[in-house]
């Protein structure tokens, strides 16, 4: 196993304070702030440039965590997501306990579960969810791995993950789906 302890320990003390992060993710390089926290959520909207009226993906580290923050979920979603192979990211109505700003207009909200070591471990020790927004300013193409950050959003955060940021493998986005009356709506794939 790869010692991150260091990283996830940072990463806490920033993200109980209100903090912002730039952390690699199951897919890409993200920003990450508290999802229930609207004014850090509000300093990643200003750091991207973004409009405010864009909805972001909250990652978490099981299902159980997503039944605490989704009002009465169909669970044959969690069936699906068993036989997928891509991180994939679900919309799902009625979202609970989450940040104002971090939800679409709808009340839904767009969440993963993630399956890398490192966030998994990252999620279960703040024991809440943490805002997974791709880590370059709104309009710019999501950067492939690390290297590829402008050095605007590195230098706007208060900790950058040292973990895998030599890692130069070509990382890509999550599928995103909704999932209604028991069927698969693609939203990206």
């Amino acid at each position: 196993m790869t010692d991150f302890s260091a990283d996830v320990e940072q990463c806490l003390e920033v993200l109980h304070k209100g903090g912002i992060i730039l952390y690699p993710t199951d897919t890409i390089w993200g920003l990450g702030c508290d999802a229930t926290n609207a004014a850090a959520v509000e300093r990643i909207i200003a750091l991207k440039q973004r409009p405010a009226t864009k909805s972001f993906v909250v990652l978490v580290a099981s299902e159980k965590e997503v039944l605490q923050h989704v009002a009465a979920p169909d669970l044959a979603v969690f069936d699906y997501l068993s036989k997928v192979t891509k991180p994939t990211t679900v919309i799902y109505g009625h979202a609970i306990g989450l940040a104002e700003n971090v939800l679409a207009d709808d009340g839904s909200v767009a969440i993963r579960i993630c399956s890398d070591e490192f966030c998994k471990h990252l999620v279960r020790r703040f024991r809440k969810p943490i805002v997974s927004t791709s880590a370059n300013i709104s309009g710019e193409p999501s950067p492939a791995n690390f290297a590829g950050i402008n050095s605007l959003v590195v230098h706007g955060v208060d900790y950058v993950v040292q973990y895998r940021q030599d890692d130069a493998t070509e990382a890509a986005a999550s599928s995103i789906i909704k999932w209604q009356n028991g069927e698969v709506v693609v939203i990206r794939k």
